[in-house]
């Protein structure tokens, strides 16, 4: 019987294959037209495909490299798996309890290893060696499916813990298991076919743990200088820490909580601990005594908003006259906002700022003078102003939010000794178990999505459209900035993504199958099958969260 020929168009050419060649030999074929590693296949206009899969009809490909975002995500989740096995080839799988990626750091991932093993240069070092030797022999990365009552036995024998409690809630009927050579670990989403493809690097030891240092989207095949971020990181750890403490470290853990014990109590402590930490910072703010102006920044879907409420509460507190100001008030006029590369107007630069007329208004306050402070109207793309001008008394301080704020530049002509510079971030701190990772992006993507339906009309797709634009303006204007910070605020909340399951699930099913956006949508949604939900009713008025979901007594 002749063996079927299948007709395949890649980058309009047509060529014959035989059924059942792999997707990989197809894209090895064609690397040379491509600048970086091909790692993912579409197959059609949006059916997207690991290359171990086969050709079985005719069909058009398109590559995915590690220069695009799903097949950078690939890269590092890959590596990862990389990572585990050759920590447990070092060491000796008998002296690994588990390895541990926590967050993010730099250009990489912050992890730690528990057991018997001593973490030093000399073990990084050998560790490092393991995984080129494993990525010279191209070590195929295998993938088996199994029942997902086998996956949850499986799990319990390797010690692997988090996924056993991960798996107890999962629906589906199959799981997919990745392994290299005899070590096996569940990851979610796609990965590279071989170690081969996993070759840029970087092991550093840093704190308790080590940072594995990663190429970025725009270079991909360099690995930067690592150059870490201490007063984030010290957040970042210290939220971790706080999730342990609570035994909310994973999702399992979180579904554990929420069908075991009484969810009232659990929302409540989370609640107070941020109001300790708002009110922590109202004291230091105080304590200062020469502090006019507060500083907020943060990227987009932090809280801001309902933070700097919830901070003027507590500076009242401590006997202070807290006044807002947004720094978008001082948009210069809709005809003269710069433009971006696109021909789009650019609301997130610096430029679209009127500097000049920030400056002369807060010197002018600081002195004592009546000003009056302009108000933005979005609608006609101009400056109004206040119906009553505004002077500072002896106690009065501003807090003022805006995107530029920590940027030396919006405050050029304010003392640095009246500044009081605040970064706030919803810093994920829950993953989905020791080695799948919960982007603090995907939360902020998430709360955006929901807030953008509720106060906009705007669809799941159009945010998701306008996300990677958001996300550059936060690399420009904010990423930059934020070790400028006299104090970090971590909004992220421990038991949200169970709350915004039920508000962002129906958006995400509205995504239309055809949208270039559909894919990112039936990412979400695959994500959020890992939670049990839970109503909103036990969330406080003055609950972050309620500037997402509404309900909040700021009116936000």
């Amino acid at each position: 019987m002749a063996q079927q020929i299948c007709r395949v168009r890649v980058d309009g050419k047509i060529k014959e294959y035989r059924a059942g060649t792999t997707y990989q030999e197809i894209a090895e074929e064609f690397q040379p037209d491509y600048e970086h590693q091909i790692v993912l296949v579409y197959e059609g206009k949006y059916r997207l495909r690991e290359l171990r899969k086969t050709v079985e009809e005719d069909c058009e490909l398109r590559f995915v490299t590690t220069a695009d975002n799903i097949g950078y995500q690939t890269y590092k989740r890959s590596m990862c798996l990389l990572l585990v096995k050759a920590v447990h080839d070092t060491a000796g799988h008998d002296k690994i309890d588990r390895v541990r990626f926590h967050f993010s750091v730099d250009k990489g991932y912050y992890c730690t290893v528990e057991g018997n093993v001593i973490l030093d240069d000399d073990f990084l070092a050998r560790t490092a060696r393991r995984m080129r030797e494993l990525s010279a022999q191209k070590i195929p990365i295998c993938k088996r499916s199994v029942h997902t009552e086998e996956a949850i036995e499986l799990f319990h024998r390797h010690g692997m813990y988090d996924k056993e409690r991960l798996f107890e809630y999962r629906r589906v009927s199959k799981v997919n298991i990745y392994s290299i050579n005899e070590f096996e670990d569940y990851f979610y989403g796609y990965m590279v076919p071989d170690a081969g493809c996993l070759k840029y690097f970087s092991l550093h030891l840093y704190d308790d743990g080590f940072v594995i240092q990663m190429p970025t989207r725009k270079h991909p095949e360099e690995v930067p200088e690592f150059c870490p971020s201490p007063k984030l990181f010290h957040v970042l750890k210290e939220s971790v820490q706080w999730g342990d403490c609570q035994d909310i470290e994973t999702v399992g853990a979180l579904n554990d909580m929420i069908t075991q014990n009484d969810m009232r109590e659990v929302v409540l402590v989370q609640e107070a601990h941020q109001e300790r930490q708002i009110g922590e910072i109202a004291r230091k703010i105080s304590e200062r005594g020469n502090t006019r102006f507060v500083l907020i920044a943060g990227p987009s879907s932090s809280g801001k908003t309902t933070f700097s409420h919830r901070l003027s509460i507590q500076l009242r507190v401590n006997g202070l006259k807290p006044h807002p100001i947004a720094v978008d008030n001082y948009f210069v006029d809709r005809e003269h906002t710069p433009r971006d590369k696109d021909g789009n107007y650019n609301f997130e630069c610096l430029e679209a700022i009127d500097i000049d007329k920030f400056n002369t208004d807060m010197k002018d306050l600081m002195a004592g003078k009546e000003v009056w402070l302009p108000v933005f109207d979005f609608k006609t793309g101009k400056r109004k102003y206040e119906n009553r001008p505004k002077r500072l008394g002896q106690d009065d301080i501003l807090v003022i939010e805006g995107i530029h704020c920590l940027n030396p530049k919006l405050t050029e002509a304010m003392d640095d000794e009246n500044k009081f510079k605040i970064y706030i971030s919803a810093l994920t701190q829950l993953n989905i178990d020791e080695h799948n990772r919960i982007p603090s992006t995907d939360g902020r993507l998430i709360r955006r999505i929901v807030r953008d339906a509720r106060t906009r009309g705007a669809s799941a797709a159009k945010t998701i459209a306008m996300w990677p634009s958001v996300r550059r303006g936060e690399e420009e204007n904010i990423f930059p900035f934020q070790e400028e910070a006299d104090v970090m605020f971590n909004s992220s909340l421990l038991y949200e993504l169970a709350v915004l399951k039920q508000y962002v699930e129906p958006l995400l099913f509205g995504v239309d199958k055809e949208s270039e956006e559909y894919l990112e949508a039936k990412r979400l949604l695959k994500f959020f099958d890992y939670f049990v939900g839970i109503g909103s009713e036990y969330v406080p008025t003055n609950s972050l969260l309620r500037e997402f979901i509404g309900g909040g007594c700021f009116h936000v």
